[in-house]
């Protein structure tokens, strides 16, 4: 049974809240706060539910993380879609990460402190992208539990693994010129008189003009469904996970609506109709086999690698005796293009957020940040001072006269 008391020393008046502790030798555990207000919100947090834990039949830390995989994959979280199987897996292994640590306490004894030890273990035996996401999957676990009433509050809020951006480097993309290249590139390949180059770059062409246009991830583009394809524009519902999965986007942001030119559209149209695409399901860029969609790695090496080496943009290294290709740009520079148009034409942040499906604007500023700054301080630059907006023109006496 939880109790307040009220002490009074050389510091002032404090409020300290007794409160059952199974980890505790005495039982108890005690909290010193400096308003009884402050006190009794907390003495009401740490009153157990009555009857739900019992009933839910969980009360290990163990349990409630089998509790939250079980929800992962069967329902979904918060009213998400389940996850993909891929993602699954990836869940999987940060709970067995989660269930090594020796948990010392109850689920519902849990304090601030444990998860701060928690987070310590983790950054001492694993690198600090892997520490963050098994930190951040523990966060979500304890939510679940909340959710579910097991838990009145979750002690693992506002506690995080601090790491850098992945793109330490501005990321590399596409001059106009070299758009123009790529694009020209795939205009040649796709008008060869070799039939087998014709046949294939039909459809890559299609694919990289839509790519430019749009900003899709390849993921998404190459599972697009002919239901995807609007009059002016692409309506992203489907992307393909690490295993090379179709599912849902991963997440809600992925689902979105991409404003693009009339002729990307229907160039990629064209494509999917000519090759079997009727119902609205059909995929517009098919694989050979019917019914079935291309695999990012067979785009790539195919379709990607090759129009990199006939537009000029690789170059050959000899290292230890061997030869290697090393392309300028990855598929994804198509996607870093579109967000650099969308920069220079003034788009704001969000709007660059939403169309790129980043779940969060910190993703949209750790990519494009560099651009954006750039572009603000030229506009900056170019504005002026904002008196203009107070005085106005005039080529008699300065206001600043009579100051």
């Amino acid at each position: 049974m939880s109790d307040i008391r009220k002490r009074t020393g050389a510091k002032g008046t404090t409020y300290q809240v007794r409160y059952p502790d199974p980890s505790s030798e005495s039982g108890y555990s005690y909290e010193s706060f400096e308003t009884l207000a402050e006190a009794r919100a907390f003495r009401e947090s740490k009153k157990p539910r009555k009857g739900r834990n019992a009933r839910s039949g969980i009360r290990t830390v163990g349990q409630a993380i089998d509790r939250w995989l079980d929800v992962c994959g069967a329902e979904g979280r918060d009213e998400r879609d389940p996850v993909s199987a891929a993602t699954l897996e990836q869940y999987e292994y940060r709970a067995r990460v989660m269930k090594s640590y020796d948990w010392d306490r109850d689920l519902v004894a849990l304090k601030r402190s444990d998860i701060k030890k928690f987070r310590s273990w983790l950054k001492t035996n694993f690198s600090p992208d892997k520490a963050q996401k098994v930190l951040s999957s523990f966060h979500s676990v304890l939510l679940e539990m909340q959710d579910q009433e097991i838990i009145a509050d979750d002690p693992a809020a506002g506690i995080t693994v601090s790491i850098d951006s992945r793109y330490k480097e501005p990321v590399r993309i596409p001059s106009v010129a070299e758009l123009q290249t790529i694009l020209r590139t795939a205009d040649r390949l796709a008008n060869s008189k070799n039939k087998q180059t014709a046949a294939t770059f039909e459809r890559y062409r299609a694919m990289v003009y839509l790519a430019a246009d749009s900003g899709m991830r390849p993921q998404e583009y190459l599972v697009l469904p002919l239901l995807g394809l609007e009059p002016n524009g692409v309506r992203v519902v489907q992307a393909l996970d690490r295993s090379n999965e179709l599912g849902p986007p991963k997440t809600r942001a992925g689902r979105r609506f991409i404003l693009t030119g009339g002729e990307s559209v229907a160039m990629a149209r064209h494509y999917g109709l000519r090759h079997g695409a009727e119902d609205p399901a059909d995929f517009v860029f098919p694989s050979r086999r019917k019914g079935s969609y291309q695999a990012y790695n067979k785009f790539l090496r195919r379709g990607w690698h090759t129009l990199m080496d006939e537009a000029g943009l690789s170059e050959e290294l000899r290292e230890n005796g061997k030869t290697k290709v090393i392309r300028q740009f990855t598929p994804y520079a198509l996607r870093h293009f579109f967000a650099s148009m969308l920069i220079e034409n003034n788009k704001s942040a969000k709007y660059i957020q939403t169309a790129m499906g980043h779940e969060d604007i910190t993703m949209t500023y750790n990519i494009y940040g560099h651009l954006i700054r750039k572009k603000e301080t030229e506009r900056e630059e170019a504005e002026g001072g904002v008196l203009r907006y107070v005085i106005p023109p005039s080529c008699g006496e300065s206001v600043a006269g009579i100051l």
